[in-house]
């Protein structure tokens, strides 16, 4: 949830176009309370690789690699497991210490070794079959390992069933390796706040370069993918958070329609914009994550409406062809901003018709600013609503929004050493969902969203709508929180509920861009074809070097 933009344009609806921010960052980033931090060095240290990048066997393997590797006998799931859980202790626990792990599953090898007896006994459950996959810890898992939020007051939380996504993964196969750092409360504590800080994490950072923004609030998972310890990951987004911190990452974030994906399980923001999906170093991956993500839920009734919608395979829509006759609505807003992302931006759009699609410009920002003043307010009854609910039947010693705050306020030198919790405190002040102001505002809000984004898609006859997903990471800064600078597109999405995938755009000074396609509900099928023909014209990907800072100004 990147909550600390739309706190300052009171819209939600964009960022500032002013200088991004990419001189050295002037001191490290630290998550140690401020009392028992070492006095920082006057000048930022010369930039230099913390770590190789290219020293680990399995960088940059994909999902179908993987595959072929179990199949020939080359690796089993078990040696696989191991092998990330290694480059877990010596990249995110040591070395470069990128802090994107907040537990690891005791049980992964054992999950491993149980899959590799099913395929030799001839039965093999699917692409993810063996394949070492992270969570977000604000996802439920019966097992070991706590749900939190990063939250200290929930640092005892053994869930008592696997979230529906989770039981999704389990029964396809997939070997769940760990638990992802995130910003606390999936960014929604304090407008303050540092972007991957979490109480029971610390502070996870940018594996391109340490002392910058992993974004948020699903930062652990955007880290963890691109820093290759795990294949795969599951973020989660209100506004911003899994295209946020994929796109500062140099990976695919893709955030489903809302109802596509269950949320029953999740620890949650936002009923009408809360969703989980993939985040993946290519768009097959994500696509075979989604696949399996993807399911009618019960315990979820929105899911229902994603009945005769979804589809069992998304892979099918990937098609190197895919952007031949579409028709692409560019944000005119964000054509000019900053010379570096104009450049890139530009070369995406030859490259987009070059392969045979049709650019056109137009204007959804402005419009989403008109119906988005209340977001802030209806964000705030939704999350204590959802909150207070899954408290309530948690195994926490928490069980109300309320007690959350006293803990905090209990446990302010460990639980709120940088900042404090005032989104906490207002939403627990508001009323239930049936205040009049809250039922007026969402309705406003999500009818005028679909409506506006949907207008302008058949005025121009469009499949999608572009434009930088966000732009260059900032530094980390504690004292200060979150500087949002740069481009922001994932408002239009997040508040209609619309699907939204970003894909790797190109590097501003060493640091990722991302480039983002969204439109209207339930076309996850046209987005992964225009995101996967980009990504081969394109191919931006690039593995992180794990610098210590830029280059000095």
């Amino acid at each position: 949830m990147n909550r600390r933009n739309f706190l300052r344009t009171g819209s939600l609806a964009g960022i500032s176009f002013s200088a991004l921010g990419l001189g050295a960052c002037a001191t490290s980033a630290s998550s140690t309370p401020p009392a028992k931090q070492a006095a920082a060095p006057a000048t930022a240290a010369p930039a230099s690789p913390a770590a190789s990048p290219t020293d680990f066997q399995l960088n940059e393997v994909t999902i179908q690699e993987l595959q072929r590797k179990m199949q020939s006998g080359e690796l089993t799931s078990k040696a696989i497991t191991q092998l990330y859980l290694d480059r877990i202790q010596a990249v995110d626990k040591s070395g470069p210490k990128t802090n994107s792990v907040i537990e690891v599953n005791p049980d992964a090898l054992q999950i491993a070794e149980a899959m590799d007896q099913e395929r030799k006994a001839g039965k093999v459950r699917g692409p993810l079959h063996g394949i070492p996959v992270m969570v977000k810890d604000n996802v439920d898992t019966h097992d070991k390992m706590s749900t939190s939020a990063g939250a200290l007051a929930l640092a005892q939380n053994k869930a008592a069933k696997d979230a529906f996504i989770v039981t999704q993964l389990r029964n396809a196969g997939a070997v769940l390796i760990g638990k992802t750092n995130l910003s606390e409360w999936a960014n929604f504590r304090s407008t303050e706040s540092s972007s991957g800080w979490s109480g029971r994490g610390g502070q996870t950072k940018n594996a391109y370069v340490l002392d910058r923004t992993p974004c948020g609030s699903s930062s652990g998972s955007g880290v963890a993918v691109s820093a290759n310890l795990c294949a795969v990951a599951v973020g989660t987004e209100t506004n911003g958070s899994i295209v946020c911190p994929s796109a500062v990452s140099g990976v695919v974030g893709f955030k489903p329609t809302v109802g596509l994906v269950s949320r029953s399980g999740i620890i949650p923001i936002s009923h009408t914009q809360d969703t989980a999906g993939p985040i993946a170093r290519t768009v097959a991956d994500a696509a075979i994550l989604l696949s399996v993500l993807a399911g009618v839920d019960p315990n979820d009734s929105i899911t229902k409406e994603s009945t005769g919608k979804a589809h069992p395979d998304y892979t099918k829509f990937l098609d190197a062809n895919g952007l031949q006759g579409k028709r692409i609505g560019v944000e005119k807003s964000f054509l000019k901003g900053h010379v570096a992302i104009d450049a890139l931006l530009q070369q995406a759009l030859e490259q987009l018709k070059s392969k045979g699609a049709t650019i056109v410009e137009v204007e959804v920002m402005k419009q989403i600013r008109e119906v988005s003043a209340n977001s802030f307010k209806i964000l705030q009854y939704e999350f204590k609503d959802g909150v207070n609910k899954y408290l309530a039947t948690a195994n926490a010693q928490v069980k109300t929004l309320s007690d959350v705050i006293e803990f905090n306020k209990q446990h302010e030198a460990t639980s709120m050493p940088f900042f404090k919790q005032e989104i906490l405190e207002m939403s627990d002040k508001l009323g239930d969902l049936n205040t009049k102001e809250y039922k007026e505002a969402v309705a406003k809000q999500l009818s005028g969203s679909k409506a506006a984004i949907d207008k302008i898609m058949k005025d121009h006859n469009l499949d999608a709508i572009t434009g930088p997903t966000y732009g260059p990471s900032w530094c980390i800064d504690l004292v200060n929180g979150d500087s949002f600078t740069g481009y922001g597109l994932s408002t239009p999405a997040a508040i209609s509920g619309y699907p939204h995938i970003s894909v790797p755009l190109g590097q501003v000074q060493g640091l990722p861009v991302g480039i983002s396609f969204f439109g209207r509900a339930y076309s996850e099928p046209q987005l992964l074809s225009i995101a996967y023909a980009y990504e081969q014209v394109s191919k931006h990907r690039k593995a992180p070097q794990f610098l210590r800072t830029t280059n000095p100004s």
